[in-house]
């Protein structure tokens, strides 16, 4: 198969002409569509802005290559246009874009198309090749340049094996490129990658992890024998066997458009050694090629948030169940005020429920503080992280204290590692499996014990009597204190404290002060689901995805289903969340809202004081709350 067989004439502009990413996108969906290579433009086009959402496809020097792999493509295919005055595509380099090819490739186990579309994404990299697809003048012209390029140009996998061999004053690379999708990234990096050694007289071999499967594996002797390893990849790749071997870890775009500093830091030899007992030095190295720390830290946040998020989505919701299979089968008003505590596991069926659904909860903690902890540390902090996020879910510090544990799980182990690897080579190699776990187990119980509960009890502790003191004052400013302190937290401190006072004052007859405390609870994650349905540019997809779930977890007063969106995005999230909070909860004690049900949410509206007021106070806080965090996030790439 050759290039010219997956375009179409009639997929292909000569003269395009859009403003903006977007519409430079939806022009070239339309084009493919003409091709009549696909049969869902809708599912398609998704297809296609779900790819551009993982990173840019605009691999700069004014290229561009969009992609889209569904079941509604029905044979792979090429788009093409020439934007003549160039276009912003948030491309690597930040340059417009004048020439994008869009990519169209079907779920089929056939990938033969892949090798062509890999070919021509080499082919992009030559910068007389694609000059001259500028400067076509007719559709046939511009179809005859490729074409002959492609008779000219070998396959890419067949050229990276063609290696030779090494001599032995050269300096041995190896490399490893992979994209998500696997079509067009993974081949201009190895191509870009490879230019480069060659340029420096190096010996390079590189296994590329492309749709089609890994094609030019390396060896074990190879990898023995190579100076230095560069993994540019923003997929899995196996990492184990590069054990005790320098590696740059960076990013598959590093690979296309930092080819030549990748080679020369390789060839400088200032590259840390990888332990597959360990990612540290990897993690380390990425932070040197380009990352920030504080986009390290971000990665490890969200290591930790994206493996929580299950147990909160899964857990939240068959409790939210339980609530409703309650509020249907029981006239609370009817129950004595000691079985009202019960209310979600009254009866049997939703005792069932809420069981499954607490113990899906009991493990959001330590998974939080267990994979932010990994992120850092490896496997061996796993572990360590899994006992202060248990230790914080027991005790007083709830999610704030598991975040700290993670993070000190993490950089507990690789201060650990620091210190054995100055051991003897037989109490070394025991490590991983002896001293890491015992050591770092003890400290951390020790930590949480002493140092991370005494401090958030003792904040807990001021706020109850703070609280407690406050009883006599202003109704209003106490709603608004109350429900500003559900979102603060969202299941910490802070949020247990307004709560165990809100419990307390139900059991004294006060019942206006529970009715703001749960409205202030159950606004997050309310606004956070109207929020990613409103802004969408300001969520990732998978945020988008799960973000409407939230409005069964809000109605349902259960505010922690806020936190992996709090704990990705702090400073923006929070502010937003607590004056919305603080909004409703005010607003619930000037409308003399009561409440004598200490959980529930919506599922106990029939028993809540003036319920009509109390719903309008909790649709303005979701609405401030929401608006607030369209102002307050960042566009997301």
């Amino acid at each position: 198969m050759r290039i010219t067989d997956l375009l179409d004439k009639r997929s292909i502009s000569l003269d395009g002409a859009p403003k903006s990413k977007k519409e430079a996108l939806d022009q070239m969906v339309e084009l493919m569509n003409k091709s009549g290579k696909i049969n869902g433009i809708d599912a398609y086009r998704e297809q296609v802005y779900a790819r551009e959402e993982e990173s840019t496809t605009g691999i700069g020097e004014g290229i561009a290559i969009p992609h889209g792999k569904c079941d509604a493509v029905t044979k792979p295919g090429l788009a093409a246009m020439v934007v003549k005055e160039g276009v912003d595509f948030d491309s690597l380099d930040g340059e417009p874009v004048t020439l994008i090819f869009l990519i169209a490739a079907p779920n089929t186990k056939d990938n033969v198309h892949l090798d062509v579309l890999s070919k021509l994404s080499v082919l992009m990299m030559d910068e007389e090749f694609s000059n001259s697809l500028r400067n076509a003048r007719t559709v046939d012209e511009f179809l005859e340049i490729i074409d002959k390029a492609d008779e000219e140009k070998s396959d890419i996998d067949e050229r990276l094996a063609d290696t030779g061999s090494a001599d032995d004053a050269q300096v041995k690379i190896l490399a490893v490129t992979s994209c998500p999708t696997g079509i067009a990234h993974t081949y201009m990096a190895a191509e870009g990658i490879e230019k480069a050694a060659k340029a420096k007289n190096c010996f390079v071999k590189i296994e590329t992890r492309g749709s089609g499967g890994a094609k030019n594996v390396l060896t074990a002797k190879e990898i023995a024998d190579a100076d230095c390893i560069i993994v540019a990849a923003d997929a899995q790749v196996p990492m184990d066997r590069f054990d005790g071997k320098k590696v740059i870890a960076c990013q598959v775009s590093d690979g296309i458009s930092k080819a030549d500093q990748l080679v020369e830091r390789a060839i400088s030899g200032d590259v840390p050694v990888y332990h597959a007992a360990s990612g540290a030095a990897v993690q380390a190295d990425n932070a040197k090629s380009g990352g920030s720390i504080g986009h390290t830290i971000y990665t490890q946040l969200m290591n930790g948030v994206s493996h929580m998020l299950p147990f909160v989505v899964g857990g939240g919701i068959l409790i939210a169940i339980a609530f409703l299979i309650d509020g249907l089968s029981v006239d609370i008003n009817a129950l004595p005020a000691d079985q009202r505590a019960n209310f979600g596991s009254i009866t049997q069926a939703a005792a069932l429920f809420k069981g499954i659904g607490d113990t899906a909860f009991g493990f959001m903690l330590p998974v939080l503080a267990g994979f932010i902890a990994m992120a850092i540390g490896d496997r061996p902090a796993l572990a360590v992280g899994f006992v202060g996020g248990m230790l914080a879910a027991g005790g007083k510090s709830g999610f704030l204290g598991a975040l700290v544990a993670g993070f000190a799980a993490g950089y507990l182990i690789v201060g650990l590692r620091k210190l054995c690897d100055k051991l003897p080579d037989a109490l070394e190699k025991i490590a991983p499996v002896l001293i890491y776990p015992v050591v770092g187990i003890l400290v951390m119980g020790l930590a949480m014990n002493f140092v991370v509960e005494p401090i958030m009890g003792g904040i807990n502790t001021g706020l109850n009597g703070a609280l407690n003191h406050m009883g006599g004052s202003s109704k209003v400013v106490l709603g608004l204190i109350l429900g500003g302190m559900m979102a603060i937290d969202m299941g910490g401190p802070f949020n247990k404290a307004a709560y165990v006072f809100g419990t307390a004052s139900i059991a004294a007859g006060n019942y206006d002060i529970m009715a703001a405390v749960m409205v202030g609870g159950m606004t997050p994650p309310c606004a956070i689901a109207l929020a990613t349905l409103l802004f969408k540019n300001k969520f990732t997809k998978e945020e988008r995805q799960t973000g409407p779930t939230n409005f069964i977890m809000g109605l349902a007063f259960i505010t922690e289903g806020a936190i992996p969106f709090a704990a990705s995005d702090p400073l923006h999230v929070l502010p937003a969340c607590i004056i919305g909070s603080g909004a409703a909860g005010a607003l619930s004690m000037l409308f003399n809202c009561t409440l004598m049900a200490p959980h529930g949410g919506i599922f106990v509206f029939p028993v809540v004081g003036n319920a009509l007021m109390y719903l309008l106070a909790l649709v303005v806080g979701t609405v401030i709350s929401a608006v607030l965090l369209g102002v307050f996030k960042t566009k997301k790439a």
